[in-house]
């Protein structure tokens, strides 16, 4: 089986936070950071050259594969910012729907466009709820 590229850095996640030249997203990003680490009560990590995660984990998919991820965590791309949950986001379609504002999932990850649109409180037991999951 291949090795996973991304990886645990040393590279610091403020100096990271610099290269986002879009302010608002910037400020995005610093909520998400925030809420994060209230949550999962651990430092965030820079994962390659551009994803930020909270703690880790050991996953095993049904083909054996296995490997060390983090529950939780973010990168800003270019149309939005991508929540990343190790557990998946399906589970969690309650939530989605009270969550608001434009936004779209993938089987691991949601994609949103503005934060000032989306409640924080529910993003925030998305991420508690997403986090403790990994954690059983």
């Amino acid at each position: 089986m291949a090795e996973l590229k991304t990886k645990p850095t040393q590279a610091s996640v403020h100096d990271f936070l610099t290269t986002v030249s879009d302010t608002q997203k910037k400020q995005d990003c610093e909520k998400v950071i925030e809420i994060m680490q209230k949550v999962t009560q651990k430092e965030p990590i820079m994962w390659g050259a551009n994803m930020v995660g909270f703690g880790t984990c050991e996953y095993q998919y049904a083909s054996g594969q296995t490997g060390t991820w983090f529950p939780v965590g973010f990168a800003p791309r270019k149309n939005d910012i991508t929540l990343y949950f190790l557990s998946g986001v399906e589970k969690y379609a309650d939530l989605l729907e009270q969550l608001g504002g434009k936004h779209k999932t993938g089987k691991s990850c949601l994609h949103i466009k503005k934060f000032s649109e989306i409640n924080l409180d529910i993003l925030e037991e998305m991420i508690e709820k997403a986090f403790l999951d990994t954690q059983k």
